[in-house]
């Protein structure tokens, strides 16, 4: 996720996570080439799908793009991705569709019968998969701004929990990059 130093995923309601406040530069859409070829699937919440969806399946033909930008759009494209959404039934672009009361259920399944690195975009998801015990890591990146205002990324999350710090890495654009191990999420005592 793309978080500002207060952990802001949006500045203005809607912007999905494309306010003016990302620096993503050349530097770091090649590191997100290089961790999307890793993955063996991603899953998307409906509202970054669509997002994603508005512009990367016709940027790989776009020459008014850089290369990296199509490459991103080539390999978003090509992936195998699992949308997640109550109100939509289908998807195109490689993506099947899962829905309803028992999501995080199959998405349970589903993670159990992946071999490999599953990756998930949008807050609300990550934040019903952190709940259910199902993330094992966490990768920010981090944008040298305070928003002050607009969503947290974890707007809907209570528990405690301890993250390993596993690697970190800063870009020349001033982001910087951590991934974290998710530990057990403690429970809290009442005193």
């Amino acid at each position: 996720m793309n978080v500002s130093l207060d952990l802001r995923i949006e500045q203005v309601p809607g912007d999905n996570g494309a306010g003016e406040w990302l620096r993503i530069d050349e530097d770091l859409h090649r590191e997100a080439n290089e961790r999307m070829r890793a993955l063996a699937l991603m899953v998307h919440g409906r509202v970054v799908y669509e997002a994603m969806e508005q512009h990367w399946p016709r940027a790989h033909e776009d020459a008014s793009l850089p290369e990296y930008m199509r490459e991103y759009g080539q390999l978003w494209t090509a992936k195998p991705k699992v949308l997640v959404s109550r109100t939509r039934r289908s998807a195109a672009h490689n993506t099947t569709t899962i829905g309803g009361d028992d999501a995080i259920e199959q998405l349970a399944a589903l993670r159990a019968g992946t071999d490999g690195t599953i990756s998930v975009g949008g807050a609300t998801l990550a934040t019903q998969l952190l709940r259910a015990r199902l993330l094992d890591e966490l990768l920010l990146f981090t944008h040298p701004a305070i928003l002050g205002f607009g969503r947290p990324l974890f707007d809907d999350y209570d528990l405690p929990t301890d993250l390993d710090l596993l690697e970190q890495r800063m870009f020349r654009s001033g982001v910087t990059m951590h991934r974290y191990a998710v530990q057990d999420a403690k429970e809290t005592s009442s005193c």
